[in-house]
């Protein structure tokens, strides 16, 4: 048994969730079943960035006092558990909690002690959106990359940390995979970033330009801290860091495997700055950064400053949360944006869940009523055959496909039973051996037995698989394959057409 302690970026919460997020949020989820299913001690963390200018600047778009939305927001994230048929176990705000605080106050006076804290004046080109500083050779036509947007020109003294002093420690524990960063064109691409030369980098702003919002930087109240520091910090200070807790010790000290989520977008956030301030701190560093790409709109990526966003609690009114996940998740590769639209979530709900899988479990079901008077038949289980290997070989595969934050990979793995099963129902025709069984065969009866019995066996197997990525779907294919008092509960459609 491991210890596994997973986490998802947190939000900004200048705007309402978005499809976007959801993903990240529904491959966490997936990642923390399967490894509570596989019997690992597991604590999932998600959460809201409170402490960003951006959410300062969109409440005052708003008339709205920067506690009120912010408020409003966080709530909307931490509400979205219901409609994705989330199983986080922790959710962190980073102006409300009150482990946050004092435990990034504790990091900050942790990378002071050694020495890696200095102040001096800087002049730089800012982006908002992206809360970070850019060089001239990092903008596209003079603009962000990630935001398009031209960048605002700021001078103040902040504080700077040192990390220049962790190039070379930072490349070799990547480089190894010690920190292992997947998909391996992301590890390069922060190796890439390493081999161009590290830069210290600004861990405070004023104040005035923070307009006040923020954690004030430990013993200098003139300065807030960074909010990509304090940001990080969550996945600390969520244990109780402040107090060198028993979560600490247990969930970061003691975890076989520390493992963040992140889209593409912040990785140099978490695979250079992150490692280095623990560095700093003396902590254990994250076992794995995964890394995944965009979700888009007509090619554009699905952003609320943008106006491209998909709310997907409306998403999930509107199509339901099995639905939502399984596009998410059959649908969304491994490498590469993936473009939605709802005629492509359609399709493939229709097909998948409500054509093939839940006419699968309807007519397993609707046969043993209609043969077995809903009695499960008892048998030897299953032969040799595609159906018995396809149960068989379906968790290693599973296994291995998450293993390579592979969930498209992974949810083919299950549905190799679900295609085998129908071609197993065309292939030994229940109902031809229910007409030789009335006709007398002395064979029928018990090859129809067989027939029944392997059938409801890979039902009930694909319940277990699917458990992770469809939880909904999965206790209700258990509750049609598990008899009440010796019978079925008669067959119910498992997935209404949308």
């Amino acid at each position: 048994m491991a210890r596994f302690y997973v986490t998802t970026t947190i939000p900004y919460v200048n705007a309402r969730p978005h499809l976007g997020f959801a993903l990240e949020l529904v491959q966490a989820d997936v990642l923390a079943r399967h490894r509570r299913a596989r019997g690992d001690e597991v604590r999932a963390l998600t959460g809201t960035d409170d402490n960003s200018l951006k959410n300062v600047l969109a409440a005052e778009a708003e008339g709205l006092p920067t506690r009120e939305l912010v408020d409003r927001n966080a709530a909307a994230f931490e509400a979205l558990r219901g409609p994705l048929a989330l199983s986080f176990d922790d959710f962190i705000r980073t102006s409300r909690d009150p482990r946050h605080r004092p435990g990034v106050e504790r990091l900050w006076r942790a990378c002071a002690a050694s020495g890696d804290l200095y102040r001096k004046h800087y002049a730089g080109l800012y982006c908002v959106g992206c809360e970070q500083f850019y060089s001239p050779a990092d903008l596209r036509q003079g603009r962000c990359p990630e935001h398009d947007i031209a960048p605002q020109p700021v001078a103040e003294e902040n504080w700077f940390f040192r990390l220049s002093r962790y190039q070379q420690q930072l490349h070799d524990l990547v480089s190894s995979g010690r920190i292992r960063v997947d998909p391996a064109a992301r590890r390069n691409e922060v190796l890439a970033f390493i081999a161009a030369g590290l830069e210290d980098f600004s861990v405070s702003r004023s104040r005035s330009r923070a307009r006040g919002w923020g954690i004030p930087v430990p013993d200098d109240p003139t300065q807030v801290v960074y909010v990509w520091w304090d940001a990080l910090g969550n996945y600390l200070t969520a244990l109780d860091y402040a107090h060198a807790g028993r979560d600490h010790e247990r969930w970061w000290v003691r975890a076989d495997r520390r493992v963040h989520l992140l889209g593409k977008g912040v990785l140099r956030f978490h695979a250079v700055y992150w490692p280095a301030m623990l560095l700093s701190a003396g902590e254990p560093l994250p076992t794995d950064i995964l890394v995944h790409d965009y979700l888009t709109v007509d090619g554009n990526k699905i952003s609320k400053s943008a106006g491209t966003a998909v709310d997907p609690v409306a998403l999930v009114d509107r199509v339901g949360t099995d639905a939502v996940r399984w596009w998410l998740l059959r649908e969304v590769p491994r490498v590469g944006d993936a473009d939605f639209t709802l005629d492509r979530l359609t399709a493939r709900a229709n097909r998948d869940l409500a054509d093939d899988l839940g006419n699968l479990v309807n007519r397993v079901v609707s046969m043993l009523h209609r043969y077995r008077a809903g009695s499960p038949p008892a048998t030897a289980g299953f032969r040799t055959g595609p159906l018995a290997a396809a149960c068989r070989e379906a968790p290693d595969l599973v296994d291995a496909a998450l293993e390579d934050f592979d969930f498209r990979r992974a949810t083919a793995a299950v549905w190799t039973i679900v295609e085998a099963a129908n071609r197993h129902v065309d292939h030994v025709r229940p109902w031809h051996l229910a007409r030789a069984e009335r006709d007398g065969d002395p064979h029928a009866a018990a090859a129809l037995d067989r027939a029944l019995d392997e059938l409801l066996r890979a039902c009930r197997a694909l319940a277990e698989h699917l458990a992770p990525f469809l939880p909904g779907a999965a206790a209700r294919i258990t509750a049609q394959c598990t008899p009440v008092a010796g019978r079925l509960p008669p067959a119910q459609p498992l997935f209404p057409r949308i």
